[in-house]
This record gives structure tokens, sequence and C-alpha cells, in this order.
């Protein structure tokens, strides 16, 4: 079995990082910088850097901003936020970033994922799904930061993306984001049993022992969070201790 990945996520609004509840209620946190200094040295095995605000407000990433924060990143850097082109994509990996995350725009033109995919591979691209669930069983899938209802299922836009040359997908529980209630398995499942590519799930963990059933029930391949390394005295390598207990297999140095 291949090493669990443990991600945190970075969510960048404007000069600094934030976390909301539900995609909303934002709340600061501090300067990108020093937080990715921090996570060099936690265990993590990769980092996931998104620009909240870039697509609402319709403009580029930030390729300089992106540059200073790559050169002090020493772990797989995935950026996401304002990527609406192959372009945009090739200029991020040349400032830095080793993947790229995509939401917003795969909705508008799914073909784009294609594109990305055979231009750099499969590997470069994951595809973000934010799902509410709207009524029992069901989940639909939701752009530009969880405001836009896309009217698709979300374990119908997860197997379409794949088909289109994803090599990954966040997968975000809107609900759950922020609130400490534990990640919703039934939503991880219901993607997971839907397509093979990896699946990495966030929205939701409080504590360590949360990380554990996504993996073992849920089926998924990585786990992401912020709250739980923000807020709390939890740090990754405390979540790889609590997975390593349970079975899990995770790189630990």
């Amino acid at each position: 079995m291949l090493k669990i990945r443990v991600i945190p996520t970075l969510l960048w609004k404007n000069v600094g990082l934030v976390k909301g509840v539900g995609f909303d209620s934002w709340r600061r946190v501090g300067p990108v910088l020093p937080a990715i200094k921090v996570y060099n040295m936690r265990q993590v095995d990769e980092l996931i850097l998104v620009d909240i605000l870039a697509t609402n407000e319709k403009r580029k990433p930030d390729f300089e901003a992106i540059k200073d924060f790559s050169s002090e990143c020493f772990v797989p850097l995935t950026v996401g936020g304002g990527i609406s082109t192959v372009n945009d994509v090739r200029d991020l990996l040349r400032v830095g970033a080793d993947k790229v995350c995509i939401n917003t725009a795969a909705y508008d033109d799914v073909s784009l994922i294609t594109q990305i995919a055979k231009t750099f591979g499969s590997q470069c691209i994951v595809i973000s799904i934010d799902a509410k669930k709207i009524s029992e069983g069901n989940y639909e899938c939701y752009s530009n930061s969880g405001k836009v209802p896309r009217k698709w299922k979300v374990e119908e836009w997860a197997k379409k993306v794949e088909e289109a040359g994803a090599g990954e997908i966040l997968l975000t529980s809107i609900e759950r984001d922020g609130a400490h209630t534990g990640f919703d398995l039934e939503l991880i499942k219901k993607v997971t049993s839907k397509v093979s590519i990896p699946v990495i799930v966030s929205g939701g963990a409080s504590k360590p022992e949360d990380f554990v059933l996504p993996i073992l029930e849920g089926g998924a391949s990585a786990v992401s969070a912020a709250s739980i390394f923000h807020y709390t005295q939890y740090t990754p390598l405390d979540v790889k201790i609590e997975m390593r207990k349970n079975g899990i297999p995770v790189r630990i140095v």
C-alpha cells in the first residue's frame, strides 16, 4: 500500500492566510511565508496553497508572490486560484509550483483538464471539488469558493474529471469546512467508489483520530486540513502517529 499523505491547506487572501467556517466568516491566520517555513519542519508530505479571491476577482495568479513562496517550500507545492488557461499552468510551474489545483475553470470548460493533462501530464493537475449535501444521499458541486451551484452530482462530476485527465481530486465538504465535526464519510465514499485516481479529502477534522476512518473506511488516498493545524495544539506529526497506530502507512522521518 502506498504511503498516505498528510497535506496542510493554506488559504491565501490578499496578503495573508485565512481560515473560515463553511467557506465564510474568514479569520486571519498570519502571513504565508512563515507558515510555509514552519510546515517544512513538521513532517508534511505536501502543501496546498489556494488564492481564494483570484477567481472571483477575475484575475490571474500572483506569479511573483508564488515564486517567493515556492523558493522557501521544500515539499511538493500545489497552487490554486485564478487558473483558467494552459499558459497559467505553464507559468505556475515555471515559478516553482509542482501541481495546480483547479475548480471553477473546469466547470466552465472541462476540456481544459484534457489540455493540461496532455501538455504537462495528469500528475500535474488536481481538480478541487467542493460539495454540499442538498438532500438525503445527494451532494451537489459548487464553484467560486462555494458560492455558485453547478447542478452536478458530486460522484458524476468526479467521474467526468477523471475521464478528462485529472490526476487527483481534492474533495471538500462545504458544511464540514472549519466545523470540527469530523469528515463526511458518506461524501467521501460516493467519490472514491466511482474513481480510480487518488482522492484527497478535506473538511471537518478536529483531532488526529478523525483522520483514520477516511482512509480505512472511506478509501481516501490523502488527508488535508487547515483549522486543526492553525487553531489547536495538534501537528501533522500527531496525525501521522495516530494513523500509524491504526495500521495506516505514513512517512515519518
